[in-house]
């Protein structure tokens, strides 16, 4: 026994050293359940190893007992303590070797199926063995492995230390029961080890022999040293018990552990190696980085190794996708790459490229969204296409087999090849690209656009059907060799972005294709070679500073112009921009243009493009028009007065100018709405929303020469008001819609300013019915509200304003101001008024508008009131009939005009 190397790693314990006699167990039954689970340590491996299922361990007890480790069978252990740490408690291995669950021809017999023969023992209970199940703070449970049975034990009640002891450890115990409970405990615990069938701790050593190679001839096992308790052991080991793909030399260091095979050997198994003592040297590219580590694909078997940034020997930092040379050191049980040097690029090859271009179509494509990063298969991606055997075949490919990131969908046509990996012969699709056919296959709507700006990896396409500016990433390029310029033009498809949050609906482009300059046309032309005089020209500010203004998404949005002309004997006016106008000759206000009309796509507007100025124009209607150092003077009409300040409606009725009191010349309190000013812009340019004017002064009336009205008088209804109404709109001008009788026919529409009201101070709300004309130029005027009248006393007036004897709210009275009262009347409290009711639906307040004081006309006195309701209308009482109405001396009915003549004081007319 001394002879052999188990008995040097493994010694019995110390609780057993007291006694020097056999020790031999009674008989212990089982029902083959709880033993069949106890101790399994033979099949920790699932590779080929020689101590794996090849070598079962104890499949022949005689051979495995008698001729190897314990010697015998029938011989009786006289001179040597038992091994109590030698021996498993394996049923398929221990407890049945004879059909039966009994010790007798196995480790422990003695040939005469006796109990203990010990004097010393004769006191002492049966010995069971068991499984810690349970360690609580001073007491646990074994689970007993002859039988069903879990037993309690106390701390106590273990001979050692219990800081040794761990669940699962296999232990031996006496059964005795509880004196105060009756029932059944463990006593006298003591823990043992397990078999060397496989150690449990991983053991190094040093190769001393190298395997043969194949066909070279001689032994084909190689051999490990160790050193245990001072003494050196050899172990052999094969091909199959070393782990990787790695060829051990000697000198090796490597780490394995201990199993023993079917004949009682000793050998080594699940041998790795840990430092080699010549390094070997692999390869690899470099896959990801991180702060200060990284991993490298390996080019010699399918996996990553880890590496940090310390064990690069490059004079320069290793980039992603860098070939690779290192060597593989194990650190706290581990691989990781070390001494890393820089290999030229394209050294390592992972895969073989077949020349053939396929075409498949798309089964599954791969997945983009937030689930993506819980993917656990490498190549989920699916593609079917149909071999030259005319059989389909279905073919993965991973995030990287694209050439680009941009979105596949379902069933879309795609061309690839396929490329075979060294490593372990897998054929996946790859250098895959998107075909044209697949937009028509998939019916997807495909949009055009160009790239208005590029940012870092991103940027933002100016759409032909879009108002708003959208979003695209440069992996959606389907030509990824392509670099991405503005004023770029595409085709491409819009969805739903999947990176944007619940609240943010951002939509995205994909699937970009690059278009010929030229393609992407924003406009169709309508018409051709039309004149016109410039209505409104595009201000200053736009065409000398180049700063247009930004509108409400932020995009810079230029001022437009107006131009009036004759289309089929009507008048029409259409807007134009600086872009589409001659920038040596800038058509100014009045002058006479030609140009030619296109109709916007994205909101179907006509502009007038292609313009050149005929015939120059320095006054036209009477409107001055001049520019004296850089300051243009403009014209327009006081629109609303506040508190301290005022906007002005331009000469074109198409937006307001701010002007503060102070900016003035003249009295404020003189202003009133209505009259024609002229002014300057200030020079700070936008104050908010719209200009600021400056040296604001009060023109004579009729300097502006306002367009003849024509037409009948219509009715209609206000379907936007003025912005002094509601500020919150985005046109200033209002909108009213001629009534209709045909609710089919399209009911006309015309634009109104403050000029076309009759009372300046009607404040007309949506829904209002007005009477209007319209004047030369298709716009409102004479504009009339009809609305119903009301009544009320006045209740009380506090200065500039007053309240009605109305309640539109319980218990409050109706506002009105002052400067609703018509012809400034002076109203005092009880006059009665008659008045409009509005109601401003942005606060929701109502006011006294139009206000008019009725006719001072005597009422009745009282006491005629009285006496006319006490006449009495009964039918029996006397009635008062007229039998002949009046006639003058004529005959007629009053006295003739001729007859009448006005009588001279003094004379007497005969």
């Amino acid at each position: 026994m001394s002879t052999n190397p188990q008995w040097k790693s493994f010694q019995p314990p110390d609780t057993m050293n007291q006694d020097s006699a056999i020790i031999d167990f009674k008989p212990m039954t089982s029902n083959g359940k709880a033993s069949s689970q106890a101790f399994n340590f033979t099949n920790r491996s699932t590779s080929n190893s020689r101590f794996g299922q090849d070598f079962p361990l104890l499949q022949d007890k005689s051979s495995s007992f008698s001729n190897g480790l314990y010697g015998s069978s029938s011989t009786t252990h006289t001179n040597s303590r038992f091994p109590i740490g030698t021996f498993s408690l394996d049923s398929n291995n221990m407890f049945n070797s004879s059909g039966d669950s009994t010790l007798t021809n196995n480790v422990f017999s003695n040939g005469n199926n006796s109990s203990y023969n010990d004097s010393n023992s004769s006191n002492l209970g049966t010995r069971e063995t068991g499984i810690i199940e349970k360690l609580l703070h001073s007491y646990g449970f074994i689970q007993c492995c002859e039988r069903q049975a879990r037993l309690f034990f106390h701390f106590s009640q273990f001979s050692g230390n219990i800081e040794h002891l761990k669940i699962g450890d296999p232990v031996e115990f006496e059964m005795t029961y509880d004196r105060r409970t009756g029932k059944p405990i463990a006593s006298a615990v003591t823990k043992i080890a397990p078999e060397v069938v496989m150690s449990e701790e991983r053991v190094t050593g040093t190769v001393t022999t190298e395997l043969r190679g194949e066909g070279s001839g001689g032994d084909s096992t190689g051999r490990i040293s160790y050193e245990n308790r001072g003494e050196c052991f050899f172990l052999p080991y094969t091909k199959d018990d070393v782990e990787g793909n790695v060829t051990l030399r000697a000198g090796d260091k490597v780490s394995f552990q201990i199993a023993t095979n079917n004949r009682g050997n000793l050998g080594a198994c699940h041998v790795r190696l840990e430092n080699p003592a010549h390094p070997v040297k692999y390869q690899g590219v470099v896959c990801s980085m991180k702060e200060s580590f990284g991993f490298i694909e390996r080019a010699d078997v399918v996996k990553e190794i880890f590496f940090h940034f310390s064990e690069a020997k490059t004079k320069e930092e290793l980039r992603l996708g860098d070939d690779v040379e290192f060597t593989i050191q194990t650190r706290n049980g581990k691989e990781v790459a070390c001494n890393i040097t820089r290999l030229p690029s394209g050294t390592v090859i992972f895969e073989d490229l077949k020349p053939e271009i396929l075409k498949g179509q798309v089964l599954k494509p791969l997945d983009r969204g937030p689930n993506a990063r819980h993917q656990t298969d490498a190549l989920p991606g699916r593609i079917r296409y149909r071999a030259p055997d005319h059989s389909e075949v279905e073919i993965s490919f991973g995030d990287k087999d694209q050439r680009g990131d941009f979105t596949l969908r379902h069933g879309d046509w795609v061309q690839f090849k396929i490329a075979t990996d060294r490593r372990d012969g897998l054929n996946r699709a790859t250098h895959i690209s998107l075909l044209d056919e697949s937009f028509l296959v998939s019916g997807e709507k495909r949009e055009q656009g160009v790239v208005a700006s590029v940012k870092e990896g991103f940027g933002f396409l100016k759409c032909v059907e879009r108002e708003a500016r959208l979003f695209f990433h440069f992996n959606e390029i389907l030509d990824v060799d392509r670099e991405v310029v503005v004023n770029d033009e595409y085709e491409f498809t819009v969805v739903q972005d999947q990176t944007s949050t619940f609240s943010n609906n951002r939509q995205s482009a994909i699937r970009m294709k690059w278009l010929p300059h030229g393609t992407v046309q924003f406009e169709t032309r309508v018409e051709n070679d039309l004149t016109g005089i410039v209505f409104k020209e595009i201000p200053t500010t736009t065409w000398l500073n180049r700063s247009p203004t930004k509108n409400q998404n932020g995009e810079h949005a230029p001022e437009s112009g107006l131009i009036t002309y004759q289309a089929n004997g009507v008048k029409k006016t259409i807007p134009f921009y600086s872009k589409d106008c001659d920038m040596k000759n800038y058509p100014r206000l009045g002058d006479k243009v030609e140009f030619n009309v296109n109709q916007v796509k994205r909101n179907k507007e006509l502009i007038a493009v292609d313009i050149q100025v005929v015939q120059p124009a320095t006054q036209t209607n009477g409107i001055k028009h001049r520019i004296s150092n850089n300051c243009q003077i403009y014209q327009g009409f006081i629109a609303a007065l506040k508190d301290g300040f005022g906007f002005i409606e331009t000469i074109q009725h198409d937006k307001e100018v701010f002007f503060h009191f102070s900016n003035f010349e003249g009295e404020p309190n003189s202003l009133e709405l209505g009259q024609e000013v002229e002014y300057n812009l200030g020079s700070r340019g936008n104050s908010g929303t719209c200009s600021s004017a400056e040296n604001v002064k009060i023109i004579p009336k009729g300097t502006i020469n306002l367009p003849p009205v024509i037409g009948d008088v219509l009715d209609g209804t206000v379907v936007r008001p003025l912005r002094s109404v509601n500020p919150d709109q985005t046109e200033y001008s209002g909108l009213i819609r001629i009534k209709t009788e045909d609710p089919e026919e399209k009911a006309l529409e015309y634009e109104f300013g403050i000029m076309g009201l009759v009372n300046k101070r009607e404040l007309l709300q949506v829904g209002d019915h007005v009477q209007l004309q319209v004047d030369s130029t298709g716009r409102a005027a004479n504009i009339i509200a009809v609305r119903k009248k009301l009544r009320a006393t006045v209740d009380a007036i506090k200065g500039h304003f007053g309240f009605l004897a109305y309640e539109v709210e319980e218990g409050k009275k109706l506002f009105f101001h002052m400067t609703e009262v018509k012809d400034n009347v002076n109203l005092q409290v009880g006059d009665t008024v008659e008045f409009v009711l509005v109601t401003n639906h942005r606060s929701g307040k109502s006011s006294a508008c139009s206000v008019v004081k009725v006719s001072d006309v005597q009422a009745r006195p009282e006491r005629l009131i009285s006496r006319l309701r006490t006449v009495s209308v009964d039918d029996a009482g006397p009635k008062l009939t007229v039998l002949r109405q009046p006639k003058g001396p004529d005959g007629s009915k009053g006295f003739s005009s001729e007859a009448r003549v006005i009588r001279v004081p003094g004379i007497v007319v005969e």
